[in-house]
């Protein structure tokens, strides 16, 4: 037992289950969080240090990656820590992705919470392709199509359900007839008021008639088409490469949510600026062009609109953080001690040192 507490070191540890219980699935809140990230970034409120990558296998992508970044105006420094695993749904049929996030305040630098992730992470992948809608998508759109039924697509469906209400009929491809059947039981009790069509994993089936169009896949080959695409439509493109140059070509705004880090990535974007196909003047904003008003949105009815994003550390830690707040404001949450006190403070430590 130690013999004094004032060096006790303590944080809250949420589970997926704590944020989900505090209402954290909640994509006003990551909207909110995203863009207000984003605007600290223009302003020069935000660190953003260059991530940590360690590939396991170039052929499947199996990674983990650290990625850190800093609110200083929030003083919160922030860590998520990704394992992305593409192979595992068909050899284990389990998730590919899982994260941790670490957040620290900055004042003396202890940790304040560890947190599950996952949650946070495709929250953030349908927040950001939810931002674009808000400034690309047509006004009132009826119809969203996906090729791809996994978790993205399943948040990516939440998240323009929240900034275009009037979506109506969501028609979904996958590799399987079960998967987006799986895909529809899941979704459809969460919205109601939609109508889901399984498209029998036919793509031009699930995107022909759509006016917001989405590709969630861990493929790496151009599964949509740009005869697919029908004048006025909005694309926001969340893997590697899914979607033949056409369908960049025929956009009037590419919108990433950093070119400058798209263009070093496996994309289609990036495989395109490596091929001589795209230029960086060809690029019409990053997203934070249109959130600040620095660049307008969408300007005509029948204007075809390409959006991509590979994550931002600092848009991770943004919505992480509101997150955490919001469990605590609900008192959801463990509270877990990292240390009592300082090692050499202990009574006990002379029968614990071991020479």
């Amino acid at each position: 037992m130690s013999a004094s507490n004032k060096h006790r070191i303590e944080f809250t540890y949420l589970s997926q289950e704590h944020l989900l219980e505090s209402g954290c699935l909640d994509f006003a809140l990551a909207i909110e969080a995203a863009e207000k990230g984003m605007l600290a970034h223009l302003n020069g409120e935000v660190m953003f240090p260059d991530k940590i990558i360690q590939i396991f296998s170039q052929e499947t992508q199996e990674r983990i990656n650290c990625l850190p970044a800093t609110l200083l105006a929030e003083k919160v420094c922030g860590m998520k820590w990704v394992s992305v695993f593409p192979p595992n749904v068909e050899r284990y049929g389990l998730q590919n992705l899982s994260a941790v996030f670490i957040l620290s305040e900055i004042d003396k630098g202890f940790p304040i919470a560890v947190m599950e992730g996952t949650l946070a992470s495709n929250l953030r992948v349908g927040a950001m392709g939810a931002i674009a809608a808000k400034h690309l998508a047509p006004e009132a759109p009826e119809v969203i199509g996906f090729i791809g039924s996994g978790e993205q697509a399943k948040m990516h469906l939440l998240a323009m359900k929240t900034v275009r209400p009037t979506l109506r009929q969501c028609r979904v491809s996958s590799k399987t007839p079960l998967e987006e059947q799986g895909f529809i039981e899941q979704m459809a009790p969460i919205l109601p008021d939609m109508e889901f069509v399984a498209a029998e994993t036919h793509g031009e089936a699930a995107m022909s008639e759509a006016d917001i169009l989405v590709t969630a896949t861990s493929a790496q080959a151009p599964l949509l088409k740009a005869a697919w695409m029908k004048p006025g439509t909005f694309y926001s493109h969340i893997g590697g490469w899914e979607d033949e140059y056409a369908v960049a070509k025929q956009c009037e705004k590419i919108v990433c949510d950093d070119w400058e880090t798209v263009k070093h990535r496996t994309q289609t974007l990036s495989r395109m600026y490596q091929d001589g196909e795209l230029r960086d003047d060809e690029v019409y904003a990053d997203l934070v062009e249109l959130v600040s008003g620095a660049k307008p949105g969408r300007e005509s009815d029948d204007e075809c609109a390409y959006f991509n994003a590979v994550g931002l550390s600092f848009v991770d830690v943004a919505i992480a953080h509101a997150m955490y707040l919001q469990a605590l404001d609900r008192g959801v949450g463990q509270m877990l001690t990292m240390q009592d006190t300082m090692i050499f403070e202990h009574d006990e430590i002379a029968e614990w040192v071991r020479l």
